[in-house]
């Protein structure tokens, strides 16, 4: 392919991006995410680089915009425990080399859409966004050998209100994010 292929979990969050340019859509998750990227790397012809674009909500007030994630970890993945049960080592994270001059964050990503503040204040502690694909896009190119690039846009507060603003704030930025992926794509 010797270009960059977009992965992104909704056909919503890249509605503004041009047809020409390499997209992936996984569905909503981890494992799709997983399943999805695993099959296209797998199948088809190896990109150059993956960027794995699209929302994202604050764990921290005041973070807005389009940020590049520079460490992302699962956050709903119990390898505390798992390490004391097993004996076993269990990593859970993954540092990524910025690629852009966008601001960065720290990226939890898991199942869960959250939008309660009690979790907000729980991930808070290790990172300021949160989604749920970053960390399974981030695995499945690691595996592969292919560099990554996590672009995120702050859709929501991952608080109360979330679900109710995620679509208009996806509909908003989808033109935003579409022009970043589009010069990361052909730089």
């Amino acid at each position: 392919m010797n270009q960059p292929l977009i992965v992104a979990a909704t056909k919503e969050e890249m509605a503004a991006l041009p047809a020409d340019v390499p997209l992936l859509i996984t569905g909503i998750g981890t494992l799709a995410a997983a399943i999805s990227l695993t099959e296209a790397l797998a199948n088809g012809p190896r990109p150059s680089r993956i960027i794995n674009a699209g929302t994202a909500g604050a764990l921290v007030d005041g973070h807005h915009g389009v940020y590049e994630i520079s460490h992302v970890h699962k956050h709903d993945f119990d390898h505390a425990t798992l390490e004391r049960i097993t004996r076993q080592h269990f990593t859970n994270g993954i540092d990524l080399a910025p690629v852009t001059n966008l601001p960065k964050a720290r990226l939890a990503t898991g199942d869960a859409f959250i939008q309660d503040e009690q979790t907000r204040t729980r991930l808070a502690h290790k990172a300021q966004l949160c989604d749920m694909e970053g960390y399974a896009c981030a695995l499945v190119a690691q595996h592969f050998g292919i560099p990554i690039t996590l672009i995120k846009q702050v859709s929501d507060s991952a608080n109360e209100q979330s679900a109710d603003i995620w679509g208009d704030a996806v509909d908003h930025g989808a033109q935003e994010l579409a022009t970043l992926l589009e010069k990361i794509a052909r730089a």
